[in-house]
């Protein structure tokens, strides 16, 4: 088996709590502070962070348990952690449903209703819960926890798989990447439609990060360190730009020649195109590049709120996506102004700043007063969040 790290890269929650406030900004209609999110400027957006991230996250932490207790125990603890988030999905979809139905008979305005993708829930309740707990039906903003959950429950074989021969557990979860695009294999969604993203494609992404956490990422260390690589993932992402650019002005389409169009369009996030997957490893090399791991900038305060966040993402996702919507109330029935954009978006992070905070001020407070323990490792590292 490949050596798993004893140490976690600190990296991971700087840019999991990154991406969790972008995803945050993105979920808000009409918010131009989302204008700063990488969704804009390219093919990928804050989702493969998660995905990629998670996926590291998890082999990190039951490969672990995996190579000292064995497949059973590691099994049982991978598929708890699956039915914890299956319970903060039940509960954040319970508030979420209360949160828009009060404000919509509040305000007697029943456009929120089928704005977020609740009204079929309104109009047949019983049948819109059963499909629920199915994880078929889902409102608007909550496809990544089902995502995430699927992804966990299949993952001790993978996990197995990936300690034994790396290389052929990559091989297989790209072989059920094709697949699936050869056969259009995906999960049906209630009340019609699919899976906003398909397991069946983004389990290629959560596995490549498990894989780059059992050493994939020490294999790859000689390509991504060259300046060749540098210099063609910056390539890479300019061409993104270019293209994305076109999407806002219109008017730059002409200088697009048509075979690149006719190849790269449709780019589909729901089956997660190739494109995607290039953008997001190009955005991976610059951010090794520029941020490595003994970088001084993650122990400054600087960078502490997104660390902090990124370090309780499971409890920061769920308050992200009930305070979104709250955003999109006040823009609704309150103002729309650039400036109160700015407020609800900066306050928004900020709340959930400090509620990462307070989770982990309560959890060393949890470990001091339950008596001798056994040394732990640095803030960030000892976790076993995945």
């Amino acid at each position: 088996m490949p050596p798993v790290s004893t140490e976690r890269d600190l990296r991971l929650d700087l840019f999991r709590g990154l991406a969790l406030w972008l995803i945050f900004l993105d979920h808000i209609p009409s918010n131009a502070v989302s204008w700063i999110t990488i969704r804009n400027y390219g093919f990928s957006d804050a989702t493969e962070i998660f995905v990629f991230i998670s996926g590291y996250t998890a082999a990190f932490v039951y490969g672990r348990a995996m190579r000292e207790h064995g497949f059973i125990v590691s099994s049982a603890r991978v598929l708890k952690r699956a039915w914890q988030i299956y319970v903060a999905h039940v509960f954040l979809f319970a508030i979420y449903l209360a949160e828009i139905a009060y404000v919509a008979h509040s305000f007697d305005n029943p456009l929120y209703t089928e704005e977020m993708g609740v009204l079929n829930f309104l109009r047949n309740p019983d049948v819109t819960i059963l499909q629920a707990l199915l994880l078929k039906f889902k409102p608007v903003n909550m496809d990544v926890l089902p995502l995430y959950i699927i992804l966990l429950a299949g993952f001790s074989p993978i996990l197995w798989l990936l300690l034994r021969r790396p290389s052929l557990g990559l091989f297989a979860s790209a072989v059920l990447y094709a697949l699936m695009w050869k056969f259009n294999w995906n999960i049906a969604a209630y009340p019609k439609g699919v899976w906003v993203f398909n397991p069946f494609a983004w389990q290629l992404l959560f596995v490549f990060g498990a894989w780059c956490a059992l050493g994939g990422a020490q294999r790859l260390s000689r390509w991504i360190n060259s300046p060749v690589t540098l210099a063609l993932a910056l390539a890479y992402l300019v061409f993104a730009l270019s293209i994305a650019m076109t999407w806002y002005f219109p008017r730059l389409a002409v200088y697009v020649p048509h075979f690149v169009s006719d190849t790269i369009y449709p780019i589909d996030k729901t089956n997660l195109d190739v494109l995607r997957i290039l953008h997001f490893c190009s955005l991976a090399v610059v951010a090794v590049w520029f941020v490595p791991r003994n970088w001084p900038g993650l122990k400054s305060a600087v960078f502490w709120p997104m660390i902090v966040c990124g370090q309780h993402s499971l409890e920061t996702f769920c308050l992200g996506v009930f305070l979104s919507f709250a955003g999109h109330f006040i823009f609704t029935e309150v103002s729309n102004r650039i400036v109160m954009q700015v407020i609800v978006s900066a306050l928004g992070i900020a709340i959930m700043v400090a509620v990462a905070w307070l989770i982990s001020w309560y959890r060393s407070m949890e470990r001091k007063g339950s008596g001798p323990r056994p040394p732990v490792a640095k803030p960030g590292f000892a976790r076993g969040d995945a």
